[in-house]
């Protein structure tokens, strides 16, 4: 058992009518505040008009970065740089999703260097050194971004998604108001889901000795999204459902669940590399690779471990181990394209083997993935495949 350190400096507003505070929180950091967001849905569910109503209570100068996209790019925290710059801007303000919150933690940390922004991610690896505060308003239960460090950024023309983490990027507070969710879309409801469940797939699959604690709580955060996703499908203004999905979705990446577990993430790198060259959705991606990769694992070291997943979360009765893990995937498949109603191929999205190749060499860096168990190029080519 690994010894760890662990800091969340994120406070969190939980629940309905928090907004009110949020000019007291900007204020503590100035008063020339950049606003960023999506495609606009803020403005057609009058989340725009309520955030905008308390930054002038305050007297907050507001500039906006609009139309950040999905799998957030690099050229917009160019742009967002270049106005933090310009405007000398004291506080950034994230209205949205995982793809506006992890945009803005890279222009935070863009707005304080001279350097490009991709010189964060490339093969400079430019240090963190400092970074603008930033403030969140979420509006989506999937990343988890608001309340841990990390982010990831596309870069179309090189076909890189890549993401880092430094603590300078934790948000300093973060509002959570799960009544925000209501007009999430199914698709987005299931492939949120789908994101938070491989969150924690991540660490809870790992051969490394920990604390059972952690292993229980990972357990009961599965169970919670097994049980909550369905009723905020079928009824979207469920606040037990959309709050019980917005919680899980923090706690399933603030570090909380790692403890001193130590191993590579696994399905995350090799979706990258997806919506890098395809641009799918996230979480859409996550969920048709998820048990491919869990069975491709499966082997007389690693099969107690997808047992007791089966027995745990899945209440799976089997006492055979190989049998208990294969119908423990098999219930996997079943609540990610039976209950969320997700593709479960790639070539449904259109997409064939073609890059495979050069998307298994960038998705384990020219060498390995060590992780679960250690993922090669050729182990994950084999991984792709599997989920044509």
């Amino acid at each position: 058992m690994n010894s760890f350190v662990y800091n969340i400096p994120t406070k969190v507003y939980f629940g309905e009518n928090q907004l009110h505070n949020l000019g007291a929180e900007i204020s503590v950091y100035g008063k020339r505040v950049l606003m960023t967001y999506g495609g606009g849905s803020i403005k057609r569910t009058g989340l725009y008009d309520r955030v905008m109503a308390e930054l002038k209570k305050c007297g907050a100068e507001v500039y906006e970065l609009g139309g950040i996209d999905p799998n957030p790019r690099v050229s917009s925290v160019r742009e967002g740089a270049r106005i933090c710059k310009e405007h000398n801007i004291d506080v950034l303000l994230a209205v949205g999703g995982g793809s506006t919150i992890d945009c803005t933690k890279w222009i935070a940390a863009s707005a304080c260097v001279d350097h490009d922004a991709w010189d964060f991610f490339n093969e400079k690896k430019a240090p963190v050194n400092k970074a603008l505060p930033i403030i969140t308003i979420l509006t989506l239960a999937a990343t988890g971004s608001e309340m841990d460090s990390g982010g990831v950024i596309s870069n179309p023309e090189t076909n890189d998604k890549i993401g880092r983490l430094s603590p300078l990027l934790f948000p300093k507070v973060s509002f959570l108001d799960p009544t925000v969710t209501y007009t999430v879309s199914r698709y987005q409801t299931a492939c949120g889901t789908a994101d938070i469940f491989s969150h924690i797939c991540e660490v809870y699959f790992n051969m490394n000795k920990d604390l059972e604690m952690l292993d229980q709580i990972m357990e009961a955060l599965m169970r919670t999204l097994i049980q909550f996703a369905p009723v905020a499908l079928e009824k979207p203004d469920d606040y037990e459902a959309r709050a019980n999905l917005m919680w899980t979705s923090s706690w399933a990446i603030n570090g909380f669940i790692n403890g001193g577990k130590v191993k590579a993430w696994s399905c995350h790198p090799m979706e990258h590399e997806l919506s890098a060259f395809y641009d799918i959705t996230h979480g859409l991606g996550l969920a048709i690779l998820t048990p491919r990769w869990m069975r491709y694992c499966m082997n007389e070291t690693t099969m107690p471990r997808l047992a007791r997943f089966a027995r745990n979360v899945f209440g799976v009765k089997e006492e055979c181990d190989r049998k208990a893990a294969e119908d423990g995937i098999a219930c996997m498949e079943k609540f990610l394209y039976g209950t969320l109603g997700l593709k479960d191929n790639l070539s449904e999205l259109g997409i064939d083997d073609s890059k495979f190749a050069v998307m298994a060499e960038k998705a384990c860096g020219g060498d390995c993935i060590h992780g679960f168990v250690d993922l090669r190029k050729e182990d994950i080519e084999k991984i792709y495949r599997m989920c044509l």
